[in-house]
Order: structure tokens, then C-alpha cells, then sequence
């Protein structure tokens, strides 16, 4: 029916449990100091919007109150409040929106919350992780998959690379990174949209891993600008502003397919499994202390096996002057680029100033993703002036790891999708313009400029 609207519990959404009730508490803090509700809506549509992607570390700040991690995604097991515990669809507009209510029943839905979680913190109190132990699960899960990231992104690079598949090139609009922004951002609509309340039940951490860790570091920004940098260094402008324009639709696109294809698979798996979902996800789930730390153990275990073979492979490929030292140096910088977008993103949904201006906004992906892109196309530039072997390796190897890692399109086109998908459809392409055009216009002063002054080849 057109214009019809249906309520469906949150994970669609992919909201955190943490922002939902914080939202929850200003939306009741604002209607007692007598804010109009679309005021109130707006400013939590925004916030939402910027936090479609990740909140950093501002998760563990804000909710410690669980094992298997510091926040939860809702999910249909998890409790339904009288207007909260849903988001309304409408059919027709094709967005989502928290659901209003009167100022009573907002009452009533804070008071449930604080019930249940009075209520489970008589649980939990005992038997929470020290705040060093959560930074430090999250930085072991962020770099163990951000090396994993890398390693695939080099894979496709590879495959689809001239000498085998041949269907992307440095001369041409499909770039080298293009393979890979689009598998990201496909499992970005997997799992970081539809399953990410899924795999936060089951471990808030390994959900921090395969959506900011190894998603991030598959995909990158900064390599998709340089490549469109060196086009336009060689005079064709119009590739560069096709490839632009290419590989925002295709990301895009990938999201949309991802998030298309996990809903009908989920639907799938709810008629094949029935009741007995529930008691399985809850035998995986980390909710004991023992379970915690034998998985922090694991991991690393695995994460100090990976730089140190990294570190073996990249010296042996340095003496046999091969390529392959470039990826080895990449997985041994890359986390140092996981860690510091992570901690970026705590800058996502707060806006300018104490006003909160623009906090529509995700500032600390925008950061992230423009200064790796100027990083990038500085050391692009040091590598034609220096001109050696030694600067080659050393500084493409930061440039594939760390500046690769630092920049990402799996949550930037997250972000764009969820902009795309509220009432305020024109703040993705706007939020795409500001990333894209500071990151080629300081790139091109930094790279483009110096090559045609000196005549660099």
C-alpha cells in the first residue's frame, strides 16, 4: 500500500545499543526543556546518520557493561520498548526514522530501559573488564584484521591486475583499488548493516574487527585519489573525473547489493533455523571472562606470528630485490593506520564546536580519509625526487599499509548510503564532494604541481 509504514526491530538499522540510549535520554531531556519534536528528530537522525559507520572508541567510554564488548547492536532478542525498540519504515519515501511518541510513553520507554539494565549491571558489575583490557581487545582485533585487509587487498590487486585477469590498470578509469572498494564495501552491507547486531550478540569486538579492521584496510581511499592524481598528472583530466565518478557509483552500488543480498539471506536463515537460532548464537557468544581472554590469547598469538613472518619475508625480499617486500613492510605499518582512524572516528556525530555545527558530518572519516590522501601524494613526490630502490620500497610500503589502512571506502560509503537513505538525501553527494575535492586539490598541489615544475618522469 503506498504511503503505508511498518515497524521493524532494529538490526536493519545497524544502531548501536550505546547511541540508541543516549539518543534516548537527550530525546527525553530535550521534550522536558520544550523542544519541538522535528528539532529533536532532526538531531537525532543526524547523529545516526554520521554514526552509520563507526564511533571509535567513544563505544567503550560510554556503555562498560558487557564481556563480549562496551556497546550493543539491537537485535530481535534483545528488548522492545513501546516506541524505541522499533524504527518505523515508510514504504514509499524509502527511509528510516526513529519512530515519535508523546512525552509519556518516552517516560515509560526510559524507565523500561533503566529497569533492564539496573537489572543486568547486578549481573555484570562483578564481572567487568578493566578499561585497559577493552583498549587493548580492540587494538589486537584491529590490527589482526587490518593485516588480514591488506593481504587481501593485495590479492585482488593481483588478480585483476594486467598480468592475469587484466581488467583494471594504472592508465586506465578502473584502477588498481577498484576491485577491492567494491568487495568492501559489498561486505560492508553484510556486515556492518544487516549482521552487524548479529556478530556484536556474539563478540563487540570481532564486530570492531571485521567492519573497522578488515573492511577498512580492504578498502582505500587514498589509493583510488592517487591513482586519479597520476591520470591527471599525464593530461587525461577526463579519466580522472571518470574514475571518480565511477567508482563512487560502483561502491555505492556494491553497498546497496550487500545489504540487498544479506536481507534475503537472513530472511532465509530465520525459516531454515526457526527457534533454535537463538540457543546457538547464545553457545558462540563471549560472555564469560574465561571465553574473553582465551580468544584475546589467540589473537595474539596469531598477530605476533604474522609480524614476525612479515618481518622474516620482508628482510629475505629485500636482499633478493623483490617486489614482494613492499607487502611485507605494508602488514608490519599497517595497524598503526587501523588504530588512528579508529580513534578519528570518535569525532563522528559531535559536529563543530560545543553547538555541534554540521553534525551531520562524520569528521573523523572525513580526517582520516583527506589527510591520508596528502600523505600519500607527498610521499608519491619524495619517490620521484629521490628516485633510489631503498625510497621506493620504503615508501610504497607505507603508502599500500599505513596510508591504505588510514583511509578507507567501506565506511565512507557507508556513511554516504545512510545519508542517501534519510530525509536529507543531498548530504551524500555533498559529503562526497567535500572528501573527493580537498583530497585532488591538495593532492595536486602536493604531487601534480611538483612533477610538472621539475619534469619529473
Amino acid at each position: 500500500m503506498e504511503g503505508e509504514r511498518f515497524c521493524v526491530s532494529d538490526p536493519e538499522p545497524s544502531r548501536s545499543e550505546s547511541s540508541s540510549a543516549t539518543s534516548l535520554s537527550r530525546r527525553h531531556s530535550l521534550s522536558l526543556s520544550g523542544a519541538q519534536p522535528s528539532q529533536m528528530d532532526d538531531d537525532l537522525e543526524n547523529e545516526c546518520v554520521s554514526e552509520a559507520g563507526d564511533i571509535g572508541d567513544r563505544a567503550l567510554q560510554s556503555n562498560r557493561n558487557s564481556f563480549s564488548g562496551s556497546f550493543h547492536y539491537l537485535s530481535a532478542e534483545d528488548v522492545v520498548l513501546p516506541s524505541y525498540g522499533f524504527w518505523c519504515r515508510d514504504r514509499a519515501a524509502s527511509s528510516v526514522i526513529p519512530s515519535v511518541s508523546p512525552l509519556p510513553e518516552e517516560i515509560l520507554s526510559l524507565s523500561i530501559v533503566v529497569a533492564v539494565r539496573d537489572q543486568d549491571k547486578k549481573q555484570e558489575n562483578s564481572n567487568k573488564l578493566p578499561k585497559w583490557l577493552e583498549y587493548g581487545s580492540c587494538m589486537t582485533h584491529l590490527a589482526f584484521f587490518g593485516i588480514l585487509g591488506v593481504l587481501t587487498r593485495y590479492l585482488l590487486q593481483k588478480l585483476f591486475a594486467p598480468g592475469t585477469a587484466g581488467v583494471t590498470s594504472d592508465h586506465t578509469i578502473l584502477y588498481l583499488d577498484l576491485p577491492s572498494n567494491m568487495v568492501g564495501s559489498f561486505l560492508m552491507g553484510w556486515w556492518g548493516v544487516v549482521f552487524k547486531a548479529d556478530i556484536s550478540y556474539v563478540s563487540d569486538f570481532l564486530a570492531i574487527g571485521l567492519t573497522t579492521g578488515y573492511l577498512g584496510s580492504l578498502t582505500t581511499f587514498s589509493g583510488w585519489n592517487q591513482k586519479m592524481l597520476e591520470l591527471s598528472v599525464e593530461g587525461h583530466w577526463v579519466f580522472a573525473l571518470l574514475g571518480f565518478l565511477i567508482g563512487l557509483f560502483l561502491a555505492a552500488y556494491s553497498i546497496i547489493f550487500g545489504i540487498e543480498t544479506s536481507r534475503g539471506f537472513r530472511q532465509f536463515l530465520k525459516r531454515c533455523s526457526g527457534s533454535s537460532s537463538a540457543s546457538s548464537r547464545k553457545t558462540w557468544r563471549v560472555d564469560s571472562y574465561k571465553r574473553h581472554l582465551a580468544i584475546l590469547a589467540v589473537l595474539l598469538l596469531m598477530l605476533g606470528c604474522l609480524w614476525s613472518v612479515s618481518g622474516i619475508l620482508m628482510a629475505q625480499e629485500f636482499r633478493s630485490d623483490s617486489s614482494e617486500t613492499q607487502l611485507w613492510l605494508a602488514c608490519i605499518v599497517g595497524p598503526l593506520g587501523v588504530w588512528i582512524r579508529w580513534f578519528l572516528a570518535r569525532l563522528n556525530g559531535r559536529g563543530l564546536g560545543k553547538t555541534g555545527l554540521l553534525k551531520w558530518i562524520p569528521f573523523g572519516t572525513l580526517i582520516a580519509n583527506v589527510s591520508a590522501a596528502c600523505i600519500m601524494a607527498a610521499l608519491a613526490t619524495v619517490k620521484k625526487e629521490v628516485n633510489s630502490k631503498t625510497c621506493d620500497i620504503i615508501a610504497t610500503g607505507i603508502q599500500f599499509g599505513f596510508l591504505g589502512c588510514l583511509s578507507t571506502v567501506s565506511t565512507f560509503i557507508s556513511e554516504f548510503n545512510a545519508m542517501r537513505e534519510s530525509r536529507h538525501p543531498w548530504r551524500a553527494y555533498a559529503y562526497a564532494m567535500v572528501t573527493m575535492c580537498p583530497s585532488f586539490g591538495l593532492g595536486t598541489l602536493i604531487y601534480s604541481l611538483p612533477v610538472w615544475v621539475k619534469g619529473y618522469k
